[in-house]
């Protein structure tokens, strides 16, 4: 049966030839510089995006952490709307890890406005303030529903930001969703941003490995955290082979994704307790509300039938579309929908309905 796997585009599984690479990968120890597939899988990433060096890493948060610890200074503060990753889903990592100090907005449709940022520039001549070093961007936005930041909009908060002596950080987990969406290539999205990061492990099905990118001097800063996070891997080409081919060919197949997701938001927008306007829906990812139905109840009754999706609320599911669901997935997955939504024992206030738990934001994360 097809893959019927909705939490995240984190669940892909490496292609039999990613398997056969990491077999035969030719290896070195990356720590000391001399892994030529680290190497290779580097300067490919980098010129995808235009940048001039990159480094590879073992996870998003990781990227995100160290592009944070070589921005700023201890003291310092960042700048970011308040769902984005770096704020919401890395343990806090800013302050714990680099005493650097997040200051958030609200933007729910994950597209910042310029004043949003104006709003937040500390006086950097006053001591009793912290500095304003950086800015941050999530594209594609995750809580937003896989919202896509405009090439335009990127490029006019980096110009305010270099105009104040700030940098921005383009949190790009889904740099290529966004790219497919918007008919933009992925260097033009990030042209202005000082640094990007991105995920091999998501949508693109390498099972390993983000990559940050930037100046060949913040990239040798970056290494740096990346060591004291414990971050150097050795022979890590095994996981690099799989890496070159995510990046190579995992691109072209995400705009797949993003058709299969719209006709998943069209079948719930039909369907009684599902609440939901397709129109929305710009990526992979289908946030749907619920109307008389609880979240863990519906999960619960998708599960028991083989459908795994996540309630971010008691009132609101997430599904996350990629390549391991093809089109008889999805549509075994919209008949199973139709059973839940013709389910009178599901609704609220049923002993069902209620529900046994749930997956709130403070106890998951959204990947």
């Amino acid at each position: 049966m097809s893959g019927m796997d909705f939490r995240s585009d984190t669940v892909t599984r490496p292609s039999p030839e990613m398997r056969r690479a990491m077999a035969e990968a030719v290896v070195g120890d990356d720590v000391l510089g001399d892994d030529p597939t680290v190497k290779e899988l580097e300067a490919a990433f980098a010129e995808r995006v235009g940048k001039e060096a990159a480094m590879f890493v073992p996870s998003g948060t990781m990227a995100n952490v160290c592009a944070i610890l070589a921005h700023c200074r201890p003291g310092d503060e960042a700048v970011m709307e308040e769902g984005t990753h770096s704020f919401r889903y890395e343990g806090g990592a800013a302050a714990r890890l680099g005493g650097i100090q997040v200051w958030t907005f609200v933007r729910k449709n994950g597209v910042p406005e310029i004043e949003d940022f104006r709003t937040r520039v500390r006086n950097g001549r006053d001591p009793h303030q912290p500095r304003t070093a950086l800015f941050i961007v999530e594209n594609t936005h995750n809580l937003a529903g896989g919202r896509v930041v405009p090439k335009e909009r990127v490029d006019a908060i980096a110009e305010f930001a270099h105009e104040r002596g700030i940098k921005l950080h383009v949190d790009g987990a889904r740099l290529f969703n966004a790219e497919a969406a918007s008919g933009r290539t992925a260097a033009e999205l990030v042209e202005k941003a000082d640094s990007v990061m991105c995920c091999l492990s998501k949508g693109l099905g390498a099972p390993v490995g983000s990559l940050l990118a930037g100046e060949g001097d913040f990239i040798q800063e970056a290494r740096r955290a990346r060591k004291a996070l414990g971050g150097g891997m050795r022979q890590s080409g095994i996981l690099a082979a799989a890496g070159l081919i995510a990046l190579r060919e995992g691109p072209a197949a995400l705009a797949a994704d993003h058709t299969r997701a719209k006709k998943l938001a069209e079948t719930l927008a039909g369907l009684s307790g599902f609440v939901i306007d397709p129109a929305e829906v710009e990526t992979n990812m289908v946030y749907v509300g619920l109307d008389g139905l609880s979240g863990p109840a519906v999960v619960e009754a998708c599960g028991a039938r083989g459908l795994l999706v996540l309630a971010v609320r008691e009132d609101l599911l997430r599904f996350v579309l990629h390549r391991d669901i093809d089109d008889e997935g999805l549509e075994r997955a919209c008949e199973i929908l139709r059973e839940i939504a013709a389910d009178p024992s599901l609704k609220t206030g049923t002993d069902a309905g209620r529900g046994a738990s749930t997956n709130d934001d403070a106890t998951w994360e959204p990947s």
